[in-house]
C-alpha cells in the first residue's frame, strides 16, 4: 500500500456573523490546507491543517502548504500501512513542521483505515463510545454578551465553557468571569482561557479576584517560563495549550509539575501517531486534556472525534469543532455538534467521505 499521488488543495472558510475574536487574533475566515493521498491500491485517504493566521502559534497556511510540497517528493512510494515509518521518512525529509506533517499523517491513517475496514480510533486503540463530549469557545467580547452566550450554549448541551480573555484591561476580563459564574454556575465546566495573551501580573490579578470560582486557567501566559515562575501563587488550576508545542515540552512540563493538564491540538502535535503517546502520557500521570485543533472543516473534525474517542473518559475534556462557526460542509458526511455532544462517524478510516469537488483550487499533484 504505497503512496502513489499526494494533492494539496487551498480552501477557505469563511466565519458564520463576522469576526471571532481571542487575545492575539481576529478571525473573519480561515485558509485551511486539504491533503489527499492516493494510495496505489487505489484507496484515497484525506487529510487537513488549518493554523488560525500568523500570530495564533509559529505556523501559517501558506507555510503548511510550502512544507508539503517540499516534502511530497520524497513520499511518493511510502508505505502508507506503516505510519511510524512514514513520521521517520518525513522528519528525514523536513526538520519540525508538525502541524503540516500532521495532515500527511492523518490521510495516512484514513486510507489504512478503509483499506482494513476499521474506523480509525480502531487504529488508535479503540473507541469508548459511539459519541464524545465537546466544549464551547466564547470570543473575547462585553462581559453581559459574554455571560448570555454562556447560559444559552448551557442550555444547548454543553458540558464545558471556554472564556476567551486578555489583549483588553484585566478588570474587564475579571467581570466576564464573574457574569459567567452567576449565569451558569456549575451547570458547566469553565476555562478562562488567556491565549498566552496575559501578563503575569494580570493572571495572577485575575485569578486572585476569582479565587472563590471554581475555573481552570488556560494558557494565561506565552512561555512556560512565565507560568513556572508564577504558578505557586495561582489560585486555580492551569492548563498548557498553545506552550505544549511538542511532546518534549509536554513531558517536561508534566515532570515539574507545571500544568494540571492540557488543551491539545492535534495538528500542532503532528498527527494522530504522535497523539496516542500524548494520550498515554497523560494517562500515566492522570492529567486530563481535551483533544481538538486550532480550527479546521470536517476532516481535521473527524480526525479529533476519532482521537477523543480513545481518551479515558475521567481524562477527557472534551474536543473542540469549529464546525458551529463556519459555514458548510465537505460533503454530505459531515460531523456537527449536536446537544453539546459528537458521533463518532461511522464507517472505515475517518467515516467522512469528502466531495473532492468542493476544493476547487488545487495547489499542486506530485506523482
Amino acid at each position: 500500500m504505497q503512496i502513489k499521488r499526494i494533492t494539496v488543495y487551498q480552501h477557505n472558510l469563511p466565519v458564520v456573523g463576522g469576526t471571532f475574536r481571542m487575545a492575539k487574533a481576529e478571525v473573519a475566515q480561515l485558509d485551511s490546507t486539504i491533503v489527499a493521498i492516493e494510495s496505489s491500491c487505489g484507496t484515497v485517504g484525506w487529510g487537513e491543517t488549518c493554523p488560525v493566521g500568523p500570530t495564533y502559534a509559529p505556523s501559517h497556511a501558506e507555510g503548511a502548504r510550502a512544507a508539503l510540497l517540499a516534502m511530497a517528493p520524497g513520499l511518493i512510494g511510502a508505505e502508507l500501512d506503516k505510519p511510524l515509518l512514514l513520521h521517520r521518512r518525513m522528519d528525514g525529509l523536513l526538520n519540525g513542521h508538525h502541524y503540516a506533517k500532521a495532515a500527511l499523517d492523518i490521510a495516512a491513517h484514513d486510507a489504512l483505515g478503509q483499506r482494513l475496514g476499521q474506523p480509525v480510533a480502531t487504529l488508535l486503540g479503540g473507541a469508548e463510545g459511539d459519541r464524545i463530549p465537546s466544549y464551547f469557545a466564547t470570543p473575547v467580547g462585553d462581559p453581559n454578551d459574554i455571560a448570555r452566550l454562556a447560559l444559552e450554549k448551557v442550555r444547548e448541551g454543553y458540558p464545558r465553557l471556554q472564556i476567551k480573555v486578555s489583549g483588553r484591561p484585566v478588570e474587564i476580563d475579571i467581570e466576564v468571569v464573574r457574569k459567567v459564574w452567576e449565569a451558569v454556575g456549575t451547570s458547566a465546566r469553565l476555562a478562562v482561557d488567556g491565549n498566552r495573551g496575559m501578563t503575569t501580573r494580570d493572571a495572577l490579578t485575575l485569578s486572585n479576584a476569582c479565587a472563590d470560582i471554581p475555573i481552570i486557567l488556560e494558557q494565561p501566559c506565552d512561555s512556560l517560563a512565565e507560568i513556572a515562575a508564577i504558578r505557586p501563587q495561582l489560585r486555580h488550576p492551569v492548563f498548557l495549550d498553545e506552550g505544549s508545542t511538542d511532546l518534549a515540552t509536554v513531558m517536561q512540563a508534566a515532570a515539574q509539575g507545571l500544568v494540571d493538564g492540557f488543551g491539545m491540538k492535534v495538528t500542532r502535535i503532528g498527527g494522530l501517531l504522535p497523539m496516542t503517546t500524548f494520550r498515554e502520557l497523560c494517562a500515566a500521570r492522570k492529567l486530563p486534556h481535551t483533544v481538538d485543533d486550532a480550527w479546521g472543516g470536517d476532516i481535521i473534525a473527524a480526525a479529533c472525534v476519532h482521537m477523543g474517542a480513545t481518551v479515558a473518559p475521567k481524562l477527557f475534556e472534551g474536543t473542540w469543532l469549529a464546525q458551529p462557526y463556519i459555514e458548510g460542509h465537505y460533503g454530505d458526511t459531515g460531523v456537527a455538534i449536536e446537544n453539546g455532544s459528537i458521533a463518532l462517524p461511522p464507517g472505515p478510516g475517518l467515516g467522512i467521505k469528502p466531495d473532492r469537488g468542493v476544493f476547487t483550487r488545487e495547489v499542486a499533484s506530485i506523482s
